[in-house]
């Protein structure tokens, strides 16, 4: 589907759902966030020096974009093996030679900070281990790739070349899928700029020309290397210009795309969703299926709740993503069996706010980022990121943080075994009733996930008509109106509010507001939440 064909509603540029992919890679690689859309501008000028035609020319800057889509796969092997860090020691090197290459090994396999021996012990433990990884592995990264690119709508003949993503000019790669011309040029172009943008992060213009002029006729296409090498200083100032602003980069990438540009809709955009989604449970094992098991529990939630279809819809979808932003944390600290670190918890904390610095930037996804980065909030303010409480979170939001809990629960973890349903739901019952949890949505998820729905206890005693009373006051409802609402006289009405007010200890409606609040009581906008 291209850019010029009639508009509907639900329909996004593919370029923005990919930009945000290349993002996520960004925090799954190590590299500095929006490292992959600069290279990308550096790609796309290098494509406009060789002028090239304009399917090589799209099909170069979606290459570009999902470079490392493939860069979750074999994480707990790797973390094993690669203690040293892998995107320092060993992208620098990856089109060097083999002396260079084996060099970033050593480096990436020792423990940088530790004593001669222990290094040496690593290295000649490690490095035999790494011999045997890299081939499966860079076979796995190639096929999960393009997986992920048929998956986030890229046209067959981009989703056919990651096939060779690791090979070389020269022949030299691991998997030897080929050679010099039988490379698409797509491939040689996204290699000579994706690495100078590598090198540019350890040196200045003069070292990246030099660089990329010597793997001229190796790793990389002559004409290729040496066009970009004496252009070097006009490219990569123009990519310098560009990094004063964060916006300014995501603008530039996205009007870098060329024509005609891809579209995205409906079920197409579901599809990219659940597949940015599976990219982060491929961090663990046991991670597996989290994502799509939570968007399916969330959905069938907001229905029995009664949400509209456009809701549940944007339920579903925030929770696609939700633990997009697990990737910008060490595998190794989802897979450690024991207690975290201070520090180690501390990155725990912040993986809900990369998942909204990756998809915040669209335009079009920007709406389900406010609730996917939510899923840790509780009302009471005790989750995070943010901390926020029961004024600030949405319903959606609430729904999405109940069905990411229980359905958590009932999985795996490297340091406990899953409970089981029935446990899940008592554990969501009580922190319903400590005031974490909202309990209409504990309820509805509950109920989606087949167990059986207990009463669930209201703060400070309040009834369900009472909690209704509360939210209706709440939200500046008089006395008449509230009774008009709820089918009954005035005076039972009044004894109602009263009642609420002896029971919270308040004295006046904004002290009611302001309990019920808190305490994620209220209804919101024009969502009903049954109570």
């Amino acid at each position: 589907m291209t850019e010029n064909e009639p508009s509907v509603d639900d329909r996004c540029r593919a370029a923005e759902v990919i930009a945000a992919m290349c993002l996520a890679t960004d925090l799954g690689m190590a590299f500095p966030f929006e490292h992959g859309l600069h290279a990308t501008l550096i790609t796309m000028r290098l494509t406009d020096l060789l002028d090239v035609d304009a399917e090589t020319a799209s099909h170069t800057y979606y290459l570009s974009l999902l470079m490392y889509a493939g860069c979750t796969t074999d994480v707990e092997e790797h973390s094993r093996i690669f203690v040293g860090g892998a995107t320092a020691n060993l992208m620098p090197v990856q089109f060097g030679s083999r002396t260079q290459s084996l060099g970033g090994v050593v480096r990436a396999v020792s423990s940088p900070d530790g004593p001669p021996l222990r290094r040496a012990y690593e290295v000649a433990t490690r490095l035999p281990m790494a011999a045997r990884f890299l081939r499966p592995h860079f076979a796995a990264i190639c096929e999960v790739a393009e997986m992920m690119a048929e998956r986030l709508g890229m046209p067959p003949a981009v989703q056919g070349m990651f096939f060779r993503l690791t090979e070389r000019w020269d022949g030299n790669g691991v998997l030897g899928r080929g050679t010099g011309d039988d490379l698409p040029l797509p491939l040689r172009i996204v290699h000579v700029a994706r690495d100078a943008a590598n090198q540019q992060l350890i040196g200045g213009t003069e070292r990246t020309a030099a660089v990329i002029r010597e793997r001229a006729g190796h790793a990389f296409d002559p004409d290729v290397a040496n066009t970009f090498a004496d252009h070097a200083e006009q490219i990569l100032a123009e990519s310098e210009s560009e990094s004063e602003t964060a916006a300014s980069v995501w603008e530039a990438t996205l009007a870098a795309e060329p024509k005609p540009r891809q579209a995205l809709s409906g079920p197409a955009i579901d599809g990219a969703l659940a597949a940015m989604g599976d990219f982060a449970d491929l961090v663990s094992p046991s991670l597996t299926g989290h994502t799509s098991g939570v968007a399916r529990l969330a959905a069938d939630a907001a229905e029995l709740m009664g949400f509209d279809a456009a809701n549940v819809g944007r339920i579903r979808r925030a929770a696609l993503v939700h633990d997009v932003g697990r990737v910008a944390v060490h595998p190794r600290i989802w897979l450690k069996p024991g207690p975290l670190t201070a520090d180690e918890w501390e990155q725990v904390r912040l993986h809900p706010y990369h998942t909204g610095r990756v998809f915040s930037r669209s335009r079009f996804l920007h709406d389900i980022a406010s609730v996917a980065c939510a899923h840790h909030e509780r009302l009471d303010g005790s989750g995070y990121s943010q901390g926020a409480t029961a004024a600030s979170l949405s319903p959606q939001a609430r729904l999405l943080a109940v069905a990411d809990a229980f359905h958590a629960k009932t999985e795996p973890r490297p340091y406990r075994q899953p409970h089981s349903a029935a446990e899940a739901a008592e554990i969501l019952e009580r922190d319903a009733k400590q005031g974490k949890l909202d309990p209409g949505c504990v309820a509805a998820v509950i109920e989606a996930a087949g167990q059986r729905v207990r009463h669930l206890e209201r703060p400070a005693g309040l009834t369900e008509r009472e909690v209704l009373v509360i939210g209706l006051i709440g939200r500046g409802l008089q006395t008449k109106q509230v009774a008009r609402r709820l089918g009954i006289s005035a005076k039972t009405a009044d004894h109602h509010i009263q009642n609420v007010y002896r029971k919270i200890g308040v004295s006046t409606r904004a002290g009611a507001t302001l309990y019920a609040m808190q305490h994620g009581l209220m209804s919101w906008g024009e969502f009903p939440i049954s109570r």
